[in-house]
């Protein structure tokens, strides 16, 4: 399978736009983290002005499922979330890893460009300096599919770190040369290997890709992926939907589509509010709310005072689901004051009052609904409508 992703360099793509007339001869080169700081704005204005909130959603929850951040990867992040995972995020899981786990961005992030195989061309020469790097293949089998008691072991991590070597970005340093991201034959660690008792005797790209298709099939990943949904989407402490969960996964063959119907129609999804929403959740609801996303408090400061930076996971484990760790006294503070500057900032005529119907319509408690009613002005009633459990939590 040849699944070759050409990049030109930034610096190319303003080589191209000088030759056409369509930029300044004298500006400087793209900056990595200003197209990064693009990205993440129109991110976040296309989850505020969506109509379909639910695909916004998935691609929050895939974006951190398989997290890939950091300032060596970031400035890819949308075009992982365009190229690997809105395209994927409905279809079979085993393409949505594939694409993911081989992604430009992933590449970087976890230090699979600088994997050699050590009886690889490259390996066996005097410029193989680098070894065998296990970190793309520990967390594909940890957090990506299997999860940490699906029953692998140290050789499986080496085997498939092994099977993934050649996988890549081009380290050419030269301005005129392409950068390029695919499979490297010279990188590659030559002969059979087994994982998870399996002997995979494919050669070249396919090897890897044969593995990543059979662990999406596994039933430790069905088991594994659909309770990180559920903890993410609905809650923890709920086997008998991650159980029904799993099962929809197992039958369908990771039917992403069919997984994620099962959960918007299952009953138990729906129950009283059980998470605490996260800073991301807690903008975008609150910028739906208002009819848009307010240009200050800046959005980005926003998120990284409260915790939570988009697309900025702190590890490879991603974000974590539980409301410990977003209901600590200093974290619903940081709430408050961004509520407090947003209310100072809110446009004449506009009473957060008359919003509390379009906010929860009959599911106000009457404490909300009367502290909302009795405030002092419109901004002070923005904050409480805010910071209400009601809003906090999904």
């Amino acid at each position: 399978m040849a699944l070759i992703v050409e990049r030109r360099r930034l610096a190319d793509l303003r080589g191209e736009a000088l030759r056409r007339g369509e930029a300044d001869p004298g500006a400087p080169p793209i900056d990595p983290g200003a197209l990064l700081a693009e990205e993440l704005d129109l991110a976040l204005l296309s989850a505020v002005r969506t109509t379909a909130p639910l695909t916004e959603r998935l691609a929050l929850y895939w974006m951190d499922h398989f997290t890939a951040a950091g300032a060596n990867a970031g400035f890819l992040n949308g075009g992982m979330e365009r190229e690997a995972i809105r395209p994927r995020m409905l279809g079979p899981f085993q393409e949505l890893l594939v694409a993911a786990a081989l992604h430009p961005s992933m590449l970087f992030y976890l230090d699979n460009r600088a994997s050699v195989g050590p009886n690889s061309r490259l390996g066996r020469s005097s410029r193989g300096r680098r070894g065998l790097n296990e970190n793309l293949g520990r967390e594909i089998l940890e957090l990506h599919t299997l999860g940490v008691d699906g029953g692998y072991t140290q050789d499986d991590v080496v085997a498939l770190a092994s099977m993934l070597t050649g996988w890549t970005v081009s380290l050419d340093e030269r301005p005129s040369q392409p950068e390029r991201a695919g499979f490297f034959p010279d990188r590659h660690e030559p002969g059979p290997k087994t994982l998870l008792g399996k002997t995979y005797a494919q050669d070249g790209p396919d090897q890897a890709v044969a593995a990543l298709t059979d662990l999406a099939r596994h039933p430790a990943t069905a088991r594994h992926v659909t309770r990180r949904m559920v903890r993410h989407f609905v809650g923890h402490g709920l086997p008998g939907l991650e159980g029904r969960m799993a099962e929809v996964f197992r039958r369908t063959g990771g039917d992403l589509g069919a997984v994620t119907r099962a959960l918007v129609m299952d009953d138990e999804a729906w129950v009283a509010p059980r998470k605490v929403r996260p800073p991301v959740e807690f903008l975008l609801a609150s910028a739906r709310l208002l009819g848009g996303l307010p240009p200050r408090p800046a959005p980005r400061g926003a998120l990284s005072a409260m915790g939570q930076p988009f697309w900025g996971a702190p590890s490879p484990k991603g974000w974590p689901t539980e409301d410990d760790a977003w209901a600590a006294p200093d974290a619903i503070k940081t709430r408050l004051d961004w509520a407090a500057d947003l209310a100072r900032r809110l446009p004449p005529g506009l009473d957060a009052r008359a919003l509390l119907d379009t906010a929860f319509g009959p599911a106000a408690s009457a404490e909300t609904r009367r502290a909302v009613e009795r405030a002092s002005d419109g901004g002070q009633a923005l904050v409480l409508l805010l910071l209400s459990p009601e809003f906090q939590r999904r």
